[in-house]
């Protein structure tokens, strides 16, 4: 049996865990990087971190609002609840003013399922959590509670004394803890992540510091890029999706990155479950599909095979940290490994991230032995170790870099031959019809606006198959080594598609290249004082020479002809001179 690891490296990874349950205090993960980044410390009063947060979080200059490309696009009625702080206005048909309780009783009637979610919430049941005894599984949202009626306290929004009877709508559409009634006309507004973050203020925090804490290298992606805090930013900034007139098309891209906005893409409305939140259905709405197929990997391999089997035995009301030891969780989840840093769980999901999904993207593959990934490496051993042997997670940890690289050097081949033909000018249609990109875009072979705008040859077939296989097959095989699912890196997505794709090009590539040598040399003819001598051949040559290789075969007849009666023409010359 191979040796696991030793007691030392146990206790290192074990006592950082049991040291959480000592104080709720301890639980929040939020890294020294944003408290440097926006001037506060941990002993500042909450309403400090809140108010430095908030500013951030709501400036455009640092990701907020319609992006450097909001003259090109306007919003449709969908865009208020993508980014509510931007767009959203309240109804105007809508009369009523109503006070808290007739918020729950009029909603009883018209949606009914908003109040059902509600009333299963711990926001409608606070009384049930205070009363929790000591030793019971959940007393830990005793001390949430607690935490959050602090955080209010600070912020001026609770009584010294006062404890929270309820979170209920007008809670979150009006005002915290407020009395007054809601003029639907003019008070609802729809939460954005800084109203959750008033109360649930080291959540918002540990999201936010996504920003500081993902720092590339060399530059590599944008700062806090690619993170959940600036998905939107991320998407409003895209050249394409600014610049695409079919807006209800760009808009489905909104539907995953909005996280930056809301907190309901994980926790539901309205009943915020944290079983739900947890489980890895939860991430699959955004995180499947033809270029990030994280939870298809994940639920095909044997993590998602136990979970699937057994995860209904599992306790997914404890804590994260509570989940393997106490909670019966016998394999990862999405949460259980992205959450998890040296560790502490946080909502800072990218402080372990080294390929960023797109292996592609330039400097990555480069930077992955370098020292900031390597460092980044060791937190996924402690992370994979805490089921594994250490010399299995670095043994799998290298296989899943060999292998990507490897993809990587396959696209980069194709991607070469494609890119030459446009630098050659020797694309389909590149010199007769191949419309310019809307703004901001410009033109450029196998460019990532090819895959939602087309226009005559823009993009060719071609390039549309190079642009696949970077942006998808080459993603697929690294995210499933990534998860673990063999046959789908190997065969059945990965590389097997990758080289159908690179066969392709290759072949492609070889067809116009042997036409343009054969239009080279028909160009050279058509000058030439034999191609003179009949009109009609010539006439038909040179449609041939547009007709592809039906042209070009009857061409070559036509030329066999033109010798033949060039021989015999020749042949009686010389005997009328005998």
């Amino acid at each position: 049996m191979e040796q696991r690891v030793s007691w030392k490296r146990v206790a290192e990874l074990v006592l950082p865990v049991l040291s959480l349950c000592c104080c709720a205090a301890a639980v929040a993960d939020i890294p020294k990087e944003t408290y440097q980044a926006l001037g506060v410390t941990k002993n500042d009063p909450p309403k400090k971190l809140f108010d430095a947060l908030e500013k951030r979080y709501h400036d455009p200059a640092q990701g907020a609002g319609k992006g450097k490309y909001g003259h090109l696009w306007d919003p449709i009625p969908m865009s208020r609840y993508f980014d509510p702080h931007t767009f959203y206005e309240p109804p105007a048909s809508v009369k009523e003013v109503a006070e808290r309780k007739e918020c729950v009783e009029c909603h009883s009637d018209e949606t009914p399922g908003w109040v059902r979610s509600w009333k299963k919430s711990a926001h409608a049941n606070l009384d049930g959590i205070r009363k929790l005894p000591k030793g019971d599984p959940l007393y830990y949202r005793k001390e949430k509670l607690e935490q959050v009626e602090n955080n209010l306290r600070s912020m001026g929004k609770l009584g010294e004394t006062e404890q929270l009877a309820e979170v209920g709508c007008i809670d979150c559409h009006v005002d915290i803890n407020t009395n007054k009634k809601a003029d639907h006309t003019a008070d609802l507004r729809l939460p954005d992540a800084a109203v959750c973050g008033t109360c649930h203020l080291e959540e918002f925090a540990e999201r936010e510091s996504e920003r500081d804490t993902q720092i590339w290298p060399n530059d590599e992606w944008p700062r806090g890029r690619p993170s959940h805090a600036l998905d939107y930013r991320a998407n409003v900034e895209t050249g394409i999706w600014a610049g695409m007139p079919q807006r209800e098309i760009a808009e489905g891209c909104t539907g995953c990155h909005y996280n930056q906005n809301k907190c309901d893409g994980c926790h539901t409305r309205h009943e915020f479950s944290l079983v739900e939140a947890r489980k890895p259905e939860a991430c699959a709405t955004c995180h499947r599909g033809i270029d990030h197929n994280n939870y298809e990997n994940y639920m095909v391999s044997k993590h998602g095979a136990v979970y699937t089997s057994l995860g209904d035995t599992w306790n997914w009301q404890l804590p994260l940290k509570d989940a393997f030891t106490k909670g019966g969780q016998t394999a990862p989840t999405c949460a259980s490994c992205h959450m998890e840093y040296k560790g502490k769980f946080s909502h800072n999901v990218v402080r372990k991230v080294r390929w960023a999904n797109y292996p592609s993207v330039p400097g990555v593959a480069e930077g992955i032995n370098g020292e900031w990934s390597k460092q980044r490496l060791e937190a996924w051993v402690e992370t994979c170790t805490q089921c594994h042997s250490e010399r299995l997670t670095r043994s799998y940890l290298e296989l899943m870099d060999k292998a990507t690289l490897a993809g990587l050097e396959k696209y980069k081949e194709a991607h070469e031959v494609v890119v030459k033909l446009y630098e050659d000018g020797l694309l389909p249609g590149q010199k007769t019809n191949r419309p310019a990109p809307p703004e901001p875009e410009k033109d450029a072979p196998v460019s990532f606006f090819q895959l939602f705008w087309t226009k005559g040859n823009n993009p060719t077939a071609i390039e549309f198959e190079a642009m696949e296989m970077g942006e998808n097959d080459l993603v697929k095989l690294h995210v499933a080594a990534a998860h673990v699912n063999p046959g789908n890196w190997t065969y059945t997505e990965g590389w097997e598609p990758m080289n159908r794709a690179y066969a392709k090009i290759m072949q492609e590539n070889t067809q116009i290249r042997e036409m343009a040598t054969v239009k080279q040399k028909l160009a050279q003819l058509d000058s030439s004082p034999v191609f003179g001598l009949i009109d009609g051949v010539q006439t038909d040559a040179r449609q041939a020479s547009l007709g592809g290789l039906g042209g070009v075969m009857l061409l070559a007849g036509s030329l066999g002809l033109l010798r033949s009666r060039r021989r015999r023409d020749s042949g009686r010359d010389a005997g009328d001179h005998r």
